[in-house]
């Protein structure tokens, strides 16, 4: 499904409505995911880091870990951020030497205009289960309560695309929602599990790190 990489935007929004569809929102029989993949890239005008970061769920050890640095000349658009990221994120995970039961990404997963965003998109391109974990909404919610572990759905078009999750008590929520082969209720679990201490999971956290790091001793 990358080879025909879209070189326009009008291509871009094309492919994500044909891909929509296969958006899965069930787990897999008897899903328990042992290691979860952080996914996140950091820019530097026309170059990129992006970085990869498995955990071992219990634990929150890292497990492996991955950096590949490359340029990008998909424009900045909102809602095809994946056309930016996806084939440098694509090459990080092709590099890892295990192999991730779960996906948390820096971005929307079906909380998106097409319902297709990132997180969907990794999910559907590598057949893991995928959760979508933005700092940003795309949608409507109302705020949940102040404790960890609250949360309001997140709608848009009067569908329900996620919820607005509360990680840590008082600290603005994050927005989850499905990616692929997950359901919401899983979804929000597994990123509540990441996020014993801090607003991010850590997955997203130690990504975030790894690929800033590698922008600035690249330069």
């Amino acid at each position: 499904m990358i080879e025909d990489w879209p070189a326009t935007p009008d291509e871009a929004v094309a492919l994500q409505l044909r891909m929509a569809p296969l958006v899965d929102p069930r787990p897999p029989a008897g899903f328990a995911p042992r290691t979860a993949a952080g996914l996140d890239v950091a820019y530097d005008e026309d170059r990129l880091a992006a970085a990869v970061v498995v955990l071992d769920i219990a634990s929150l050890e890292t497990v492996d870990q991955v950096v590949v640095p490359g340029v990008t000349d998909f424009p900045y658009v909102p809602g095809l951020f994946a056309f930016r990221e996806l084939p440098a994120l694509l090459g990080a995970l092709e590099r890892l030497t295990t192999s991730p039961d779960l996906l948390i990404c820096d971005g929307q997963g079906v909380a998106h205009p097409r319902r297709f965003g990132l997180a969907s998109h990794l999910g559907v391109v590598t057949g893991l289960p995928s959760i979508g974990v933005a700092k940003t909404p795309m949608g409507h919610y109302d705020p949940p309560g102040p404790e960890r572990g609250d949360w309001t759905e997140l709608t848009d078009g009067g569908d329900v695309v996620g919820r607005a999750l509360r990680t840590q008590r008082e600290i603005k929520p994050l927005f989850v929602s499905i990616g692929h082969r997950i359901d919401l209720d899983t979804a929000c679990a597994q990123v509540l599990r990441l996020a014993p201490k801090y607003r991010q999971p850590e997955t997203t956290r130690r990504a975030d790190h790894l690929c800033r790091e590698a922008l600035v001793l690249d330069r």
